[in-house]
């Protein structure tokens, strides 16, 4: 008998009871909005994710997307501004750089999934900003990125939307660089349907950041707030582009971020089996992790020996209920696209990337599966690839 596979990969665990306690609180209160609370969910959110990953400054916001542009905003890009990108990641990473009206240098990615970095040291002279995605939690060397950025200039913003929790050589991702951004969407670490945090260090860059999210002059409410003087140097000349995150998002936040690390352990439990069961497996390769990575396994990608022969393979695994996301697409598919899928961004030559994204297959790892799920997957996995691969 052919064992299928039955539950749903895009199935969320439930919002935890705390979390939807100080929901219902918020709820009952009526007061919604980023400035209307006082004690404030928002601010409190701000302070504790900011002692969680060691920053000086944190913001809470209304996505991902938007502090990306937050941040490139602060470190005033603008209009036709070069930003360098990895080749490979996101949408939305490309289109917050095209959103304020600069433009994508891309950068080949290599065999690791993360961004090459001869690649960068080459192409770091066409722009004074690295927008960095750790595209499916995979976490270059940051100690050699940094050297390289330092020395050609260039300022670093971290997209952290699949390394919340993760660290490269014990320090947290989105702490390597000017600033880390963070998504709270609902297929991330934390889950408020939408939302994002911001770190940094620096206090006129969260000073631009706090006033560009839509302050209105209550700036001092924001839970880590730098001082009045610096304030002052920039009051007046941002402009106010409504994004703090409201009182509901932040009290379903609070209590997942407080859980972070032991769902983090959750998460690499399933991960680290379903590693173990696709190693060896005839046609597929997995991807080997830096000993300096602690990372958030709420994903997993392999890359496939032979691109033509991924397409039957993809097939026979989701007839038996399996999904993969094959990145080697001619055509955007879902939340699946690759760089020469975006019109916003002028085409560019990556041939190391195009071919592993060939060969690039992709799988979410919700928490909602088990061990015995992911020792099924795996069997599944391994009878179609012996089939197709």
């Amino acid at each position: 008998m052919t064992e299928n596979f039955t539950k749903p990969f895009t199935r969320q665990e439930p919002i935890p009871e705390p979390a939807i306690e100080a929901a219902v609180r918020v709820m009952r209160s009526g007061a919604l909005h980023r400035y209307g609370a006082d004690p404030s969910e928002v601010a409190a959110l701000e302070n504790e994710f900011a002692a969680q990953t060691g920053a000086k400054h944190a913001l809470a916001v209304a996505s991902g997307g938007y502090a990306m542009g937050c941040a490139m905003r602060a470190l005033g890009v603008g209009p036709g501004d070069p930003v360098l990108t990895n080749g490979w990641t996101l949408a939305p990473v490309p289109g917050a750089i095209a959103a304020v009206g600069a433009k994508p240098v891309l950068v080949e990615v290599g065999e690791d999934l993360c961004i090459d970095l001869d690649d960068l040291e080459a192409k770091a002279g066409q722009a004074r900003v690295l927008m960095l995605s750790h595209m499916r939690g995979h976490i270059a060397d940051m100690r050699r990125l940094m050297a390289i950025c330092d020395a050609a200039g260039v300022a670093v913003i971290e997209d952290c939307a699949h390394t919340m929790g993760a660290a490269w050589d014990g320090v947290p991702s989105g702490r390597w660089g000017a600033v880390g951004c963070y998504s709270c969407q609902t297929y991330k670490h934390v889950n408020s349907g939408e939302g994002g945090l911001i770190v940094t260090d620096d206090p006129d860059l969260a000073a631009k950041m706090i006033l560009l999210s839509g302050s209105y002059m209550l700036y001092a409410r924001n839970g880590t707030a730098p001082d009045e003087e610096v304030f002052a140097r920039h009051k007046g000349e941002m402009p106010n582009v409504s994004g703090r995150m409201d009182e509901l998002r932040a009290a379903i936040l609070r209590p997942q971020v407080a859980d972070l690390p032991e769902q983090a352990r959750r998460w690499n439990a399933r991960y680290d089996a379903l590693e173990s069961g696709l190693r060896n497996l005839p046609g597929l390769r997995v991807i080997e992790r830096a000993k300096d990575e602690s990372y958030v396994g709420s994903s997993i990608q392999v890359l496939a020996d032979d691109p033509a022969r991924v397409p039957d393979f993809i097939a026979g695994c989701v007839a038996r209920g399996v999904e993969w996301k094959w990145f080697g697409h001619a055509t955007a598919q879902g939340f699946t696209s690759a760089h020469h899928h975006w019109a916003y961004v002028e085409a560019q030559s990556l041939p190391q990337t195009d071919a592993i994204l060939a060969r690039l297959l992709d799988m979410r790892v919700p928490l909602t599966f088990d061990l015995d799920d992911c020792a099924t997957i795996t069997g599944i996995v391994a009878d179609e690839a012996k089939k197709h691969l």
